[in-house]
């Protein structure tokens, strides 16, 4: 009986939410970006071996070759923050846009959500922006429809704020510090981080040494940020959020593929985004649609090699991607050896390249 159990127990390492913990110093977790993107440390691990090695972001150069191609999501994080009250009663209300279902009805996050049931209304701004909750949807989400005058992405930009990730205690002083360099596609609830590092001369300089930058988008909802609440991790259920394939960006992709070269994502959404389209054969070709992927160590990657990435939450559907590609020794190793180094953690912190 006790062989059984061992065996039982073996296959499901790797499948244990509990497998992806690791004890993290909350001084580690970083509260403001670096002034200079591309200045933040890097560790290099290789996923083969296992082994790491530590270096300055820029010199991420180094690793990339002419034919490779580095595949980069431009999503743009809008202002999707808006702190109101409630039009009967004055209470202050909060509501964070997902995704939007039509016009001016979006699927949201709100609190306090016993006090926003449907039928209620929100305020902002003095009255220049109402919300009126439609339904409650799935996992507690509420379909709001809004009501304005003007341009919806101006009255947005003057009353919402940045919706950065409840572990970053303070307000940000500059929107684009949340913002990629190349961001260009408004629709994200919150930014690819990976590629917050990256300088327009640091991809100028990556683009003269030959190297191919394919664009997709992949507006980021906050279901990838989500705590996995289920202890055996093929019961989680991941959100779908949408993305787009251009012909150019599938073009530039499969050439890498086709030449021998290396196909590079910056960040778990661009990899998320290329997983999702490729077909059977691993080929890209224009598309767009929903995902709702979910990478777990056992999963074989169709197009990804390799993966610039930052350092994830415990036990968080991150980790687990990374640890398909890397191997879930490898990563949590690696991990602890960045706790040691002091380096930092999230969506400000240092970053990591899986080679």
């Amino acid at each position: 009986m006790s062989d059984l159990n061992e065996n039982k127990n073996d296959e499901m390492l790797g499948l244990r939410t509990s497998d992806y913990y690791f004890d993290l110093p909350q001084e580690l977790i970083a509260q403001d970006p670096l002034m200079q993107r591309e200045n933040c440390r890097l560790l290099v691990l290789d996923k083969e071996t296992g082994e790491v090695e530590h270096h300055i972001f820029k010199e991420i150069i180094n690793y990339l070759e002419p034919g490779d191609c580095l595949v980069l999501n431009n999503t743009k994080v809008i202002p999707a923050r808006l702190l109101g009250v409630k039009k009967d009663t004055g209470a202050s209300v909060e509501i964070l846009l997902l995704k939007r279902r039509e016009a001016d009805v979006w699927e949201t996050l709100v609190k306090p959500g016993k006090k926003l049931k449907p039928g209620a209304v929100a305020v902002f701004g003095d009255g220049l922006l109402e919300a009126e909750i439609l339904d409650v949807v799935e996992e507690g989400n509420r379909l709001v429809k809004f009501k304005y005058e003007g341009i919806w992405e101006e009255v947005l930009d003057k009353l919402g704020e940045m919706p950065l990730p409840p572990y970053i205690t303070h307000k940000l002083q500059d929107r684009n510090m949340y913002q990629t360099v190349y961001a260009k596609y408004e629709g994200s609830a919150a930014a690819p981080t990976a590629g917050l590092h990256f300088t327009t001369q640091l991809l100028e300089d990556i683009q003269a040494k030959g190297v191919d930058l394919a664009y997709v988008t992949l507006h980021v909802g906050l279901g990838t940020f989500r705590p996995v609440k289920v202890d055996n991790v093929l019961e989680h259920h991941m959100h779908t959020e949408w993305y787009q394939v251009t012909q150019e960006a599938a073009d530039k992709i499969n050439r890498a593929k086709d030449t021998g070269h290396k196909v590079i994502c910056v960040g778990t959404t661009s990899c998320r985004t290329i997983e999702s389209a490729a077909d059977e054969n691993g080929r890209l070709h224009e598309c767009s649609d929903n995902t709702s992927i979910f990478i777990y160590p056992g999963y074989k990657f169709k197009v990804l090699d390799r993966l610039i990435t930052n350092f994830h939450l415990p036990e968080s559907t991150l980790v687990m991607l990374v640890s398909a590609l890397a191997g879930r020794e490898h990563v949590l190793s690696a991990y602890e050896e960045a706790i040691k180094e002091r380096y930092r953690f999230f969506s400000f912190g240092d970053a990591m390249f899986i080679k």
